[in-house]
């Protein structure tokens, strides 16, 4: 099934999207949930990359609690 837009309203609706310019006041995901839905956008599937994709994440978040620990435990030993 078409959409039936006839080439007179397909180029008036071009030139309604370029006096919009929606794409000026588009900021992105502003959330963590957002940003993590988002980086989803191009995966294609398969056991390997989701694999590694979670397991780079896991390592990223124990770096992070490692540093504050680190942290904590200096603090206590001055």
């Amino acid at each position: 099934m078409t959409n039936r837009w006839t080439p007179e309203r397909r180029a008036r609706q071009a030139e309604a999207i370029r006096s919009w310019r929606p794409w000026e006041r588009s900021s992105g995901p502003q959330t963590m949930v957002g940003k993590a839905v988002v980086s989803r956008n191009a995966f294609k599937g398969g056991v390997r990359p989701e694999t590694r994709r979670l397991l780079s994440t896991a390592n990223q978040l124990l770096r992070h609690q490692l540093e504050g620990l680190e942290g904590i435990l200096d603090s206590s030993s001055s």
